[in-house]
């Protein structure tokens, strides 16, 4: 029996040896990196994969060895249920252990969407079918009605509900998810501004704001000239005076529109011809920037009344429509396409 009781204890003693010192090489080769030169590589954990799988494809991947102490020593941490999907980016160096806590951390890589400033609502919409390698594309068969629904706007039309700016998007998210955020973060740096705004102006609602920042944002693309232009607008406001922008027009006009507009063009009725209607179009006209926002709620405060385009992206600001035409004559008759924003002659 003495003998017997020997023996089991030998036996007992050699299996915790030979279970510390497997336990010691496994911690070995967890901590011992496989891909150990080279750039990043992307690896996509797909939704639902099973842990065997993924295991599986991280040894194709060549970022583990040994899958048998790699799924051992995630079975006792309990990793495989922590397992995140998306998209991956692993560096040179990253050990087994690494790759777990990466894996776990749901920390996927992050891409870019532009949302240009000054584009058209269906710009932007087609602009999104480039990135269908990145995201589902949910919105292309929905007509506008279905899509400002699917967004959560209460708003009538598209254009102009979504803030111009760069955007970090996961791959395999939806693009209606996408929009909703761009949506999102217009109402409410729309209401931030708002709520800044100079008092005096004349706009009666956030949304007649985003009308005149639109409207901004198709005059000029100069940082420092935004609230200045802003300023135009509402003194012509102030005085009752239409606002005369070219922009309006070129959107009414729509396909149209062939790079050039004409003295006709200019009295034709449309609810968008800002030489013919009084105060704002119905609408936004364009995709709107921050700076585009604040510059329509709080303006610049001067006398001008009229601007045109020197040719070299930046305007000739005038207070007399005397002062006005000879800039014109100066940096528009000599060119063969002009682009006014003021009142015909």
């Amino acid at each position: 029996m003495k003998k017997f009781f020997l023996s089991l204890l030998f036996l007992i003693g050699a299996a915790a040896a030979g279970g510390y010192y497997l336990w010691q090489d496994v911690h070995r080769v967890i901590l011992q990196p496989v891909y150990t030169q080279g750039p990043n590589k992307t690896f996509i954990v797909k939704r639902g994969v099973g842990f065997n799988r993924l295991t599986a494809m991280l040894k194709e991947a060549q970022l583990i060895d040994n899958d048998v102490y790699f799924k051992l020593y995630a079975k006792y941490y309990k990793f495989g249920r922590k397992i995140k999907a998306g998209e991956y980016s692993i560096a040179a160096g990253t050990h087994p252990l690494g790759l777990l806590q990466k894996l776990s951390s749901g920390a996927v890589v992050q891409h870019n969407v532009v949302f240009i400033e000054g584009s058209s609502a269906k710009e932007l919409r087609a602009a999104l079918l480039k990135y269908k390698d990145l995201l589902q594309l949910k919105s292309t068969q929905m007509s506008e009605a279905e899509l400002l629904k699917a967004i959560g706007a209460s708003e009538s039309k598209l254009e102009g509900l979504l803030l111009a700016e760069t955007y970090r998007v996961e791959r395999g998210s939806t693009d209606i998810a996408l929009l909703k955020r761009a949506y999102k973060s217009m109402q409410k740096l729309l209401q931030q501004q708002w709520q800044q705004r100079d008092k005096k102006l004349p706009y009666k609602t956030p949304y007649e704001a985003l009308i005149m920042a639109s409207i901004v944002e198709k005059e000029t693309g100069a940082s420092a000239e935004r609230p200045v232009i802003a300023g135009v607008f509402i003194n012509r406001m102030n005085i009752g005076m239409r606002l005369q922008t070219d922009p309006t027009v070129i959107y009414g006009m729509g396909d149209r529109y062939k790079g050039n507009i004409t003295r006709a063009d200019l009295k034709r009725p449309s609810a968008y011809n800002t030489y013919v209607i009084n105060g704002l179009p119905p609408s936004p006209i364009a995709t709107v920037g921050p700076e585009a926002i604040r510059a329509a709620l709080n303006p610049e405060k001067t006398k001008y009344l009229y601007f045109v385009a020197k040719g070299n992206g930046s305007h000739q600001f005038s207070k007399s429509l005397r002062d006005h035409n000879n800039a014109v004559r100066r940096y528009q008759l000599q060119r063969k396409k002009g682009y006014r924003s003021a009142p015909s002659n």
